[in-house]
């Protein structure tokens, strides 16, 4: 999980490089045609053995990872790392309300003191103003709210599907979508849905270098958190998933990121308790 979370931050870097050049949701594109390509192989290999039976579930679960991976890659192109990736760590808070309100699990004393303690940190982060929250707040945010929602969908539909197929189900909607949208944007006059809305543009030169790291090191992020959390108590790898807070801060600072500010590191350090809390409850 450690190496995980560094490989991560890594990937992070590397999608904030492309961006210079493209649109975040071109960054989403390339993200998840390579984990196409990769899982794709790996079904021919072996084929899918699964009941089946909730297409909608699944058609949700893909589309929710999707726009929670457009307002990721798009805060990571706007905003430095650290918080970027702060947002998208709050998901776990998220995910166990969720759970508690849609699947009947139970969340305990210390659950709901890690939720409250969530929320307070998110106050820190954002700082809102009399105008209220900033646009990026707002992506950053709903990038923890609409991973929670897609995690919270697949712990049920594990019980109907092969974990490949889950899987796919994310990145075909997050390749498929983009192609969409690139084709609508001629037709839509919105600044402010500029992270849904853009042209294509051919990568050229060192361009191909970060999009094709980008994906390499994202599917081995993903495949090394995988076996983490198949070796040992999810609570324990969950609480070590929060160091790649720390591993995006000191990349980020490496791309010329300003050190977050004590407020802000007082925030993130309640939304790091409040996860390995939820963690330790779980």
């Amino acid at each position: 999980m450690l190496i995980a979370s560094f490989t991560f931050a890594v990937m992070g870097a590397f999608a904030k490089l492309a961006s210079l050049s493209m649109s975040s949701l071109e960054v989403v594109f390339f993200r998840n045609i390579a984990g196409v390509i990769l899982v794709g192989i790996a079904v021919l290999k072996t084929p899918m053995t699964h009941e089946g039976g909730k297409p909608f579930l699944l058609f949700f679960r893909g589309f929710m990872g999707f726009i929670a991976l457009l307002a990721f890659f798009y805060n990571i192109a706007h905003i430095s790392l650290g918080d970027a990736m702060t947002y998208s760590k709050t998901s776990p808070i998220f995910t166990a309300i969720f759970a508690w309100a849609f699947l009947s699990e139970k969340l305990s004393t210390k659950g709901w003191l890690a939720v409250f303690i969530g929320f307070i940190g998110i106050v820190f982060i954002t700082q809102p103003s009399g105008v209220g929250f900033s646009k990026y707040d707002l992506l950053g945010i709903f990038s923890g709210v609409g991973a929670a929602l897609a995690y919270t969908s697949v712990r049920e539909l594990k019980r109907y599907y092969d974990t490949r197929a889950i899987v796919l189900s994310f990145m075909l909607t997050g390749t498929i979508g983009p192609v969409i949208l690139f084709l609508l944007s001629p037709y839509v006059n919105a600044p402010e849905l500029d992270f849904m809305f853009a042209s294509f543009v051919m990568p050229k030169g060192i361009v191909w270098f970060y999009v094709i790291a980008m994906g390499v090191l994202a599917t081995i992020s993903q495949i090394l958190m995988t076996k983490a959390y198949g070796e040992t108590k999810a609570g324990i790898v969950g609480a070590v998933s929060y160091t790649n807070i720390f591993f995006s801060i000191i990349v980020g600072l490496l791309l010329g990121d300003n050190f977050p500010s004590a407020v802000t590191l007082f925030g993130i350090s309640l939304i790091v308790f409040a996860g390995i809390l939820v963690a330790r409850a779980k």
